[in-house]
């Protein structure tokens, strides 16, 4: 096995997006880092918080970390929700400026201000035409509508008239001010249903609603999985809610599922998530797929 692509990053630290974070934290993620961190940070103690990052990391050191994790390709993302949030939290130009110094190595992903219409249709194709982005990303417990809100449409319909993927968080969210319910596999399932073409990657799997997340992967050809901000070593204990993911991802899903670290978040080194996930109970042809062989699919 000789190649992985990590699905989702999102952002590295480096001094440029440290600097940007540390005044543009949104109040709607300080639960993510009581959840992630373990610490009670506050509008007027983020700043803090940031500045013990001690600066942030050069691109050039975060690449050896990823070759010392065996990881070829990582995709790093803007995230722009700042119309219903009031902060863009990590903006495009900057994700851009990241991908420029090793093209070859990151998978930059657009946000996009959907309260913004048609004007963040174009900015989001401009990314694609000019920068050479791969696909966008949207966070509905963000955005505060479910992805099947007649307003993330235009953005559906681009994405596949540009034959990119779309990453949309699926998961329960930290926030303490949107519901889980955003994010239920009940709204991809219209989306899917409503744009067949489109590639739709669920990202956090669908946690906690894995058999729902399982059967949309089964039901439709271009719905994907993402696995990021799990520690793998806890999916096989029971009582988690994986099972279903293993029962049908080790063979009718098996070209649907894709690996992620999520890294930034869990707080553990790449190479410790990688080789975590490499003990998961996998056919090896099965496991190439899920770390590196799916993730091609989505641009074929």
């Amino acid at each position: 096995m000789s190649k992985i692509i990590d699905m989702w990053a999102p952002i590295i630290p480096t001094p440029k997006i440290v600097a940007h974070i540390r005044n543009n934290f949104p109040t709607q993620m300080l639960g993510y880092l009581r959840i992630f961190y373990h610490q009670e940070i506050t509008e007027n103690s983020i700043g803090q918080f940031v500045d013990n990052m001690q600066g942030g990391i050069s691109v050039e050191k975060y690449l050896q970390i990823l070759d010392k994790a065996g990881i070829d390709q990582i995709l790093i993302t803007g995230f722009d929700e700042l119309t219903s949030c009031g902060k863009t939290f990590s903006p495009n130009h900057l994700i851009a400026e990241i991908a420029r110094e090793a093209p070859n190595r990151f998978l930059p992903f657009a946000g996009a201000d959907i309260f913004q219409g048609m004007k963040a249709v174009r900015e989001v194709e401009r990314y694609v035409r000019e920068e050479g982005f791969k696909g966008l990303s949207l966070r509905p417990f963000m955005i505060g509508l479910p992805p099947d809100d007649r307003r993330y449409y235009p953005f559906y319909a681009k994405c596949v008239e540009l034959n990119i993927p779309v990453s949309v968080h699926a998961s329960a969210n930290w926030t303490e001010m949107r519901h889980n319910e955003l994010a239920h596999p009940r709204h991809f399932d219209n989306v899917a249903c409503d744009f067949p073409e489109l590639k739709l990657i669920l990202s956090h799997g669908g946690y906690p609603w894995i058999l729902e997340a399982c059967l949309l992967a089964r039901k439709h050809r271009n719905v994907y999985l993402e696995l990021a901000a799990h520690r793998p070593k806890y999916l096989m204990q029971i009582g988690t809610g994986w099972e279903p993911l293993f029962a049908f991802g080790n063979n009718i899903i098996q070209d649907r599922v894709l690996f992620g670290t999520g890294a930034f978040l869990l707080g553990r080194p790449h190479s410790e998530i990688v080789q975590e996930f490499k003990q998961l109970p996998l056919r090896a042809e099965v496991m190439e797929k899920w770390l590196y062989k799916n993730a091609l699919s989505l641009w074929q």
